[in-house]
């Protein structure tokens, strides 16, 4: 199944219980602009390499649209489109004033080194430069960007359009960032899995912990969630799963991966190593986490899941069909647009503080983003309660109502 194609499914549960019309859907399915561009840059050994560049700018009602810069081989114009929608529900449903954008390169950033992907970032930007902007769309850092790319692509954007730190979020906190950024995509999945456990009253020390991912967004859930003190009895990434079940000893996995040249897991023995997919079906699992690439529970595996909680730390990991019989086997899934909109939540921050020109200190980035999480917890779980349906329905209904309204009252929509 294709990217978009899963999203228009999980809109159109919600727009049938908000009785949109046909043509209604369409409007509000189809993006603003997409942007196919070819980046041409020179290898450090002289010769010239092409790549396709994307940027979807999906909608523009709630505000400026929002969405991360994506660096990664299986990147293409249906997987942006598809993200810069989820971007648009994701802003929504957290209520922050932005509208959904999504962009990325089809390129490993892992075989180039850091000087072309700096000469990449950098062309990129030539491309796109009129398009982005802080009043109109504002990149942040996804999968395979990070601060450093985020400060090349801000320095090349201002030699065409002046000083404006506030064109791009996910900085480093030296060139105008946030603190708390890095960590915040994951710190709101792990305070959201705590507030969910807590209303299916799942107790934290009796509650096992499964994250598939060890990057960025798993690192820091599963740092949240030990401090919590959840076991977190599995973890994976490329090399493979590792599972104790007693629960890992997070700190010293983290301290592992910082010293792995690669910043990976591997090597690390004080636990039983499985094979990667293994995680995914482990019997004495409670809660699920994916939190690495997309569609990763379909048709075809998830009768082998055991988990009876599911948190989407990753962007569309669960497919339509099997996202329908984890609800009729009772499972509950947290869904993406909700728990992990922490990244953005951090990023309308840093937006702020730019435009401010001041900086918030730790505690207050942290007090803020759980006010924002729980309140938008909060409003989704009363909405599933009410209209009985899923939470991921109940996200979707909350968000496309919010972008319906707005576009209603700038005389778009009725």
């Amino acid at each position: 199944m294709r990217a978009f194609e899963a999203i228009q499914q999980f809109f159109d549960i919600a727009a049938e219980h908000l009785e949109i019309d046909e043509r209604l859907r369409e409007a509000l399915l189809m993006p603003h602009r997409e942007v196919q561009v070819q980046v041409t840059i020179e290898r450090d050994d002289g010769q010239l390499a092409n790549y396709v560049g994307f940027r979807v700018q999906h909608d523009h009602y709630r505000g400026p649209m929002k969405g991360g810069l994506r660096y990664h081989p299986e990147v293409d114009l249906d997987e942006v489109r598809a993200l810069a929608s989820l971007m648009t529900w994701k802003t929504a449903v957290v209520n922050l004033p932005y509208g959904g954008a999504k962009g990325g390169i089809g390129v490993d950033p892992s075989e180039l080194s850091q000087r072309e992907v700096e000469r990449l970032t950098r062309a990129f930007v030539d491309q796109i430069h009129d398009i982005v902007g802080p009043d109109t769309d504002i990149p942040a850092p996804d999968m395979g960007t990070d601060h450093r790319v985020m400060a090349w692509f801000r320095n090349q954007w201002e030699k065409y359009h002046g000083f404006n730190p506030s064109v791009i979020t996910g900085k480093p906190v030296e060139e105008y960032g946030a603190k708390g950024r890095e960590e915040a995509t994951g710190r709101g999945v792990g305070s959201l899995t705590f507030k969910l456990s807590k209303r299916l009253g799942l107790e934290p020390p009796r509650t096992n912990i499964a994250i598939q991912g060890f990057g960025n967004v798993g690192t820091h859930a599963a740092k949240y969630l030990y401090e919590s003190e959840f076991p977190i009895v599995a973890v994976s990434d490329i090399t493979g799963t590792y599972y104790h079940p007693d629960g890992l000893d997070i700190a010293a996995i983290l301290h592992h991966k910082i010293e792995h040249p690669q910043g990976l897991l591997e090597g690390y023995t004080e636990c039983e190593h499985l094979p990667i997919d293994a995680l995914m079906y482990l019997d004495d699992v409670q809660v699920l986490i994916p939190a690495a690439l997309g569609g990763v529970i379909t048709s075809d595996n998830v009768d082998q899941i055991k988990a009876q909680v599911i948190v989407e730390a990753a962007n569309g990991p669960i497919y339509p069909i099997a996202d329908k019989i984890l609800a009729e086997r009772g499972v509950t899934v947290l869904p993406d647009i909700l728990a992990n909109a922490g990244g953005v939540t951090v990023s309308y921050f840093e937006w702020v503080q730019n435009r401010q020109h001041y900086r918030w200190p730790l505690d207050r980035v942290r007090q803020e983003l759980d006010h924002t999480m729980t309140q938008a917890f909060e409003e989704v779980w009363q909405m599933a309660q009410q209209a009985n349906v899923s939470l991921r329905t109940a996200a979707y209904i909350i968000g496309i109502n919010r972008v319906r309204r707005a576009a209603k009252l700038a005389g778009f929509a009725t």
